[in-house]
């Protein structure tokens, strides 16, 4: 991640890169110590939750540049990144900007969890997660470049979402009259979970949360995001009618249809995609199911979790200092 950055075509010196460690003992601190060494614009700071958005509102209140670019642990991005977000900015009016993300991974599993992630029926057709060749507003984004002003205005990342934090700055962001511009020249890569154990527990997360986001923002950015919700409800319903009843129809509707559609978008897969391997194909409604399951899950349960807090909407970026932001 800290190499992409360094080696990107635009001015070093220009470039600040803030890291926010967890405390972390696996040597990441002194991988990090090395590099500053070698490089006067690299910065650490303590991040004891260990969780994303106290470590980036942390970061955030030391950072001098004009534009603010969050850059994951486990991402990569294109040499010419920041240049094309800098052009972005340029060529539109917009707070924000971003790009597309290319999911690697290693293993026929790894494989499978990242053609359900590009998927439409994985993904429900983000536009940061599909090959997009026009630039568009959208709604979210991965790996986004903000304007300072974005942070001096509506406030830093929400520090009680230990998801979706991302997703919540930018549905704020939109509802306070920003935009968000999506342009396929930026680049970057993501490395995605390696079992579907770690999908399902990250996928449960991001359900999870984003009942908070729904309660905090009063809406949802894109109905796509209720989906698996319907989808876990749906086959509650049918299940526990079954059971009550012994009239297995709805059931049948239920899985059916959804084992139709996954079926259906991995023989596209095979047909227009080009793919080396057909293993991780064959894998991909396993990988579907599981990302759908895990946030539906999620979200009911969430739903229950937070029942007591669809009135509290406080912003609570406890360790953003908005007036030390220069």
């Amino acid at each position: 991640m800290i190499e992409s950055i360094l080696n990107q075509d635009s001015d070093d010196s220009i470039i600040e890169i803030i890291i926010a460690d967890g405390l972390s003992t696996d040597g990441t601190r002194k991988i990090i110590n090395n590099y500053q060494g070698l490089y006067r614009n690299i910065q650490i700071v303590d991040n004891p939750e260990k969780i994303v958005s106290t470590g980036f509102n942390r970061a955030l209140n030391i950072a001098m540049g004009e534009y603010i670019i969050r850059v994951d642990g486990h991402s990569k991005l294109e040499t010419n990144f920041i240049q094309m977000c800098l052009n972005a900015f340029n060529n539109n009016n917009v707070d924000c900007v971003g790009g597309v993300t290319i999911h690697k991974a290693s293993g026929f599993i790894g494989e499978s969890i990242i053609k359900a992630q590009s998927s439409s029926f994985g993904s429900g057709g983000a536009s940061f997660r599909k090959n997009a060749t026009d630039g568009e507003y959208v709604d979210t984004l991965a790996f986004g470049a903000y304007l300072r002003s974005v942070f001096k205005n509506i406030g830093g990342y929400d520090e009680e979402l230990i998801r979706n934090q991302d997703d919540e700055l930018n549905f704020r962001l939109i509802q306070n009259g920003g935009k968000i511009w999506l342009d396929p020249l930026i680049c970057s890569y993501y490395f995605a979970r390696d079992s579907y154990s770690k999908l399902f527990f990250q996928y449960f997360n991001y359900g999870f949360y984003k009942v908070r986001v729904f309660q905090k923002r009063r809406g949802m950015a894109s109905l796509r995001q209720i989906v698996p919700l319907i989808f876990i409800l749906s086959l509650i319903i049918s299940t526990l009618f079954y059971v009550t009843t012994t009239y297995y129809l709805p059931l049948v509707f239920v899985l059916g249809s959804y084992t139709f559609l996954s079926i259906l978008y991995s023989l596209m897969e095979i047909l227009f995609k080009q793919n080396k391997s057909i293993l991780p194909i064959l894998f991909f409604p396993v990988a579907c199911a599981v990302m759908h399951f895990s946030y539906g899950l999620g979200m009911l349960i969430g739903l229950f979790f937070f029942i007591s807090k669809w009135r509290d909407r406080e912003l609570q970026d406890y360790h953003f200092n908005v007036n030390e932001f220069l």
